[in-house]
């Protein structure tokens, strides 16, 4: 990816993700916002940006962190968001097993008190090693963590599929996680 679409993709996960209010920008409770208001918004705090290259950004995501409503006049955030957003995921039943990336560091606090969302919503898990990897190696040295999903699903656990194709859930214990 180019720069730009770098510079845009991140200045659109801090606005749709995290602080829409720095640009003047409202989120409904689902995490829309309409594209004109976005690209006007973006406009008034030194981001020009076009139509086009918005669906550009959004279309070669590589994570695909961003989805447009089905008329195309509204976009947001698919995951992974600071603020309170009902992203309207319907609870599917989960593969047995899942992945979570991290950094070796992390390793002791997680045997302590397993997977925590943190400031986010939800814990992220990844269907297979490859991207887990990948996440983890944006943290330091990466460690593959097994979840056993389908056991916490039976136990009672909830989980979420996103839109680009994360796994969601509001934690995972350690008693679920191979090390």
């Amino acid at each position: 990816m180019s720069d730009r679409v770098v510079k845009v993709s991140r200045f659109l996960s801090l606005v749709l993700r995290h602080q829409s209010e720095k640009i003047g920008l409202r989120l409904d409770d689902a995490g829309w916002t309409e594209v004109n208001e976005l690209i006007e918004a973006c406009r008034a705090h030194g981001v020009a940006l076009t139509v086009e290259e918005l669906r550009y950004v959004v279309a070669n995501n590589d994570k695909k962190r961003f989805s447009f409503s089905d008329d195309g006049l509204s976009i947001r955030a698919s995951q992974g968001h600071s603020v309170e957003i009902a992203l309207g995921y319907e609870p599917p039943t989960p593969p047995e097993t899942l992945y979570h990336g991290t950094a070796e560091r992390f390793l002791n606090s997680i045997r302590e008190r397993g997977l925590v969302k943190g400031k986010r919503h939800h814990v992220h898990l990844s269907a297979d090693i490859e991207t887990a990897t990948k996440v983890g190696q944006r943290h330091g040295k990466p460690v593959v963590l097994e979840v056993k999903s389908g056991r916490m699903q039976q136990d009672g656990f909830v989980f979420y599929y996103s839109a680009n194709g994360v796994w969601l859930t509001e934690q995972v214990p350690a008693s679920y996680l191979t090390f």
